[in-house]
């Protein structure tokens, strides 16, 4: 039983603490105050979900129906572009390195659905947790055992990452810090999509 778990909990963390679009948000979240626990949870819940779909039987399926992961990464890829150039924007209008206060926050709801579309816009994650996850735990000795192991890996990971940038954020609240954070935010989406767009959707 601890094999698995600890095959699950070390896989699931070398590919979740990737850079990827997920982390980019929930650190940015965390940054800026605006409910970065909400964003982060979010993405564990969905990771779990993933994670247990994948393990238990959907990978075989996306296996088998290449176009449903060609859809999500040209989806995809259309979202993380569109999500660039709002960083872009932000870092060019000098209104928008000011520190937030109340007013400038975005509401939970909105939070909420943008995390659910960085998540579920993104095929990475697809790949990540239901295709490849999902084929190694599917053969483990006790498949249960890894899933748990590689949510808990989401779970600790995203809570890490949402407290820890909330802790910074009174040392990273600087125009300048801000205007850079946006450029990198844009810059590493950008390449996410240009990844997606040039590199065709593989299965294994």
């Amino acid at each position: 039983m601890w094999q698995s778990y600890i095959n699950g909990l070390g896989l699931g963390a070398g590919l979740i603490m990737a850079i990827g679009a997920q982390n980019l948000f929930v650190l940015t979240q965390g940054l800026r105050r605006e409910h970065p626990l909400t964003a982060a949870l979010v993405c564990v819940v969905c990771d779990c979900l993933l994670i247990c779909a994948g393990v238990f039987g959907l990978a075989r399926l996306l296996a088998s129906e290449p176009l449903l992961l060609e859809l999500a990464r040209w989806g995809g890829a259309l979202f993380l572009i569109g999500y660039a150039a709002r960083a872009l924007y932000r870092a060019w209008r000098p209104g928008s390195l000011e520190q937030t206060d109340g007013k400038a926050l975005r509401s939970r709801r909105t939070v909420l659905l943008t995390t659910l579309a960085v998540t579920l816009l993104n095929p990475h994650v697809y790949l990540d947790t239901v295709v490849l996850l999902g084929s190694l735990g599917s053969a483990q000795t006790l498949p249960a055992a890894f899933a748990g192991g590689a949510m808990s890996a989401s779970l600790l990971w995203f809570l890490c990452l949402a407290l820890g940038a909330a802790r910074l954020a009174p040392w990273l609240a600087q125009p300048r810090i801000w205007r850079a954070i946006d450029l990198l935010v844009a810059l590493m989406l950008l390449a996410i999509a240009s990844q997606l767009i040039l590199t065709p959707t593989a299965t294994p």
